[in-house]
């Protein structure tokens, strides 16, 4: 299996989703999502029903590929923090590991230093739940199987064949 492939059960996204929930409680923020960097939203907590979550998520991580060029040109490998200010809602995004995006979303009830030093310490454990679930990835985990593939897709074939 290589590095791109990394299966999330719910195990982990109940752990994710409680160190987010932690987080909001604490930053006193409205929302945050895990991203990854192809754009896919992972998992959300907080308000996030009047958000376009996926649209939001694919827009993430283009924010962060476009800033990666940035650096580059002007000398840094990348960026791995970003913050964007609005006159009510602000998003403060931070690289979780090599792969992954947290995104806060808060407004002016709290204040950009309470929302970084709870994103650190939440990127924090996020990269320890990540790098398990990548060691349980790499050590052959429960994942699907190159004969399993195989197999959905020939049903797939047969479904969709002209």
């Amino acid at each position: 299996m290589n590095d791109d492939n990394l299966i999330i059960y719910e195990e982990e996204i109940e752990k994710i989703d409680s160190v987010l929930a932690r987080m909001l409680k604490g930053a006193e923020a409205k929302c945050a999502l895990i991203v990854d960097k192809d754009g896919h939203l992972i998992t959300r907590q907080g308000f996030t029903h009047s958000l376009d979550t996926t649209a939001l998520a694919a827009l993430l991580a283009g924010s962060f590929a476009s800033t990666k060029e940035i650096a580059r040109l002007v000398g840094e490998s990348e960026f791995s923090v970003l913050f964007h200010q609005g006159k009510k809602d602000h998003i403060h995004m931070s690289l979780v590991g090599d792969r992954f995006i947290l995104a806060v979303i808060f407004d002016d009830r709290t204040t950009i230093g309470m929302v970084r030093l709870y994103a650190k310490e939440t990127a924090s454990e996020l990269s320890k739940i990540f790098t398990a679930l990548k060691s349980r990835t790499r050590a052959g985990g429960p994942g699907l199987t190159d004969e399993f593939t195989a197999s959905a897709g020939h049903k797939l074939d047969d479904i969709f064949q002209d």
